[in-house]
């Protein structure tokens, strides 16, 4: 099985994401990673779901989520060819003791401090699901509060547009 990352337009109405998800549940694939959010046009929304999955299945599956009414468009986004980016906010200690230590980690990795209390500081990152690990993995001798990651957001490359061909 190898990951795949698909970007679809769908129109903004309520239960499409639901239609959506339910496709792949009945399929009994996994969705890795999801995120939902209106476009440039606020009439479509884009989902970029992130399933691990053979191709023949992904074929079938893509083809059935074109029969959906609500479903404008489907590409699939190769890594190479797109730009993929996750949310990370994570809670850690830092005490007096380690957050010089903290602060010089969290500028190496070019993430920002969003909160600031005597014992923790709350850092927003950025970036590949690959940097977003590892800053984690240096964080964690430090103590890890608390930690949510967002699904996977993805555009392609260069001047074109899925969504400028797309609107019905």
């Amino acid at each position: 099985m190898s990951k795949h990352t698909l970007s679809v337009l769908t129109e903004n109405r309520p239960g499409v994401l639901a239609r959506v998800a339910g496709l792949f549940s009945r399929r009994g694939f996994n969705i890795e990673s999801l995120a939902v959010g209106p476009t440039e046009n606020p009439d479509v929304s884009r989902m970029t779901i992130v399933v691990s999955v053979d191709e023949q299945p992904l074929e079938q599956v893509t083809k059935q989520l074109n029969k959906l009414v609500n479903v404008i468009k489907i590409v699939e986004l190769e890594p190479s060819t797109a730009v993929q980016r996750e949310l990370l906010l994570i809670k850690v200690r830092a005490d007096g003791t380690v957050r010089t230590q903290v602060l010089e980690t969290v500028q190496l990795f070019r993430a920002k401090v969003v909160d600031v209390s005597p014992e923790s500081l709350t850092i927003e990152a950025t970036g590949t699901v690959d940097k977003l690990d590892a800053f984690v993995r240096i964080l964690e001798p430090f103590g890890v509060r608390e930690l949510v990651q967002s699904g996977m957001v993805a555009v392609g490359r260069g001047p074109r547009s899925i969504t400028a061909t797309a609107v019905r």
